[in-house]
């Protein structure tokens, strides 16, 4: 299984190159940086790395033709992609909160998703062309300055019908905080249409977001976990589910502005929460374990593994440096 980082997004080009080149040195697949409303601009960023590393993978997660229009998103991706040698990757999703920060309400995602992969396919082919399609359409798309090997595209899906639509056409497919039976389920949606289209579900690159909050101390590790909670999918209605029974469940959904509030305090206090409710969602949502108690996450990968990923990019918060050493040492070329 292929590890990666999703590298928190506000590093300075200096941290990033930092890290990242630490990243290739422990063996790491690749980097990720996610593409938020309120931070460097996540292409132009990856620039110095690009030119200081050899192997690395390195792009944003995840990017919505909402905010950006297809063909410039294309231009992006396709400028560091010959910066770094055909090394670029990127996720493209459908909603996110930079199209919500400019007032861009998201419609038929599954359609525009499709359509900016297909623009973007366009695109790397270097023929010049226009494109028509229901949503997005480019007059003239002429790339015949891009020469290096293409760029890796994932579709960010966690529903049904998305995953469905990009089992059909993308490169790739990544999912967020899904546990292993979850990831179970989503072979079971792709397959068939991985089969069809000819690839190998076994090999076909199915990557997953898993926040990482493996520290020294176990007061430090649950502390930083329950504060970012709000940003994991796990405590909203169509993920709580798989940890919680009914009426523990419909605790957290009641109190998911409590979640917030601690997010946005950097706070670990979450209100009207019970604390073993806390303890389980930490326990089976994220990794949150001590270094000396590593082997309990390094278990959980084999899970994953065996469940179906053939990928996984961890997203580490602070001691960058730490937690990329120890995935390094743990995890790379062991699971």
């Amino acid at each position: 299984m292929r590890f990666d980082v999703i590298l928190y997004s506000d590093l300075s080009a200096d941290d990033m190159v930092r890290y990242g080149r630490l990243a290739e040195e422990c063996g790491l697949g690749g980097v990720w940086i996610a593409n938020n409303f309120d931070t460097r601009d996540a292409f132009v960023n990856f620039v110095p790395l690009a030119m200081q590393t050899k192997r690395l993978r390195m792009g944003p997660i995840a990017v919505s033709p909402f905010e950006l229009h297809p063909i410039k998103m294309a231009h992006s991706l396709l400028t560091l992609n010959e910066i770094a040698k055909g090394r670029a990757q990127i996720v493209i999703g459908g909603g996110g909160g930079t199209a919500e920060n400019i007032g861009n309400k998201p419609r038929r995602m599954v359609r525009a998703v499709r359509e900016c992969v297909e623009i973007i396919d366009v695109a790397i082919t270097g023929e010049p062309c226009g494109y028509k399609g229901q949503i997005y359409e480019a007059g003239w798309i002429d790339t015949r300055w891009a020469t290096q090997p293409p760029p890796m595209i994932y579709v960010g899906a966690n529903g049904p019908q998305m995953l469905r639509s990009a089992a059909r056409y993308a490169d790739g497919i990544m999912v967020s905080d899904f546990g292993p039976e979850r990831v179970r389920r989503v072979h079971e949606t792709i397959d068939p249409l991985l089969v069809e289209r000819g690839c190998d579900p076994a090999t076909y690159p199915l990557n997953n977001f898993w926040a990482w909050h493996v520290q020294a101390d176990q007061k430090e590790a649950l502390r930083e976990a329950r504060i970012y909670l709000a940003v994991r999918g796990t405590i909203y209605p169509d993920y709580i589910g798989d940890i919680l029974e009914e009426d523990d469940a419909a605790i957290v959904t009641s109190n998911l502005r409590a979640f917030l509030a601690a997010y946005q305090a950097r706070s670990p206090v979450i209100e009207g929460v019970p604390e073993e409710i806390l303890a389980k969602i930490v326990d089976q949502g994220v990794s949150a374990s001590t270094i000396d108690n590593i082997g309990r996450e390094v278990e959980r990968m084999r899970a994953f593994r065996d469940a179906g990923l053939t990928e996984i990019a961890l997203c580490i918060y602070s001691n960058p440096e730490q937690a990329i050493r120890l995935i390094g040492e743990h995890l790379v070329d062991k699971i």
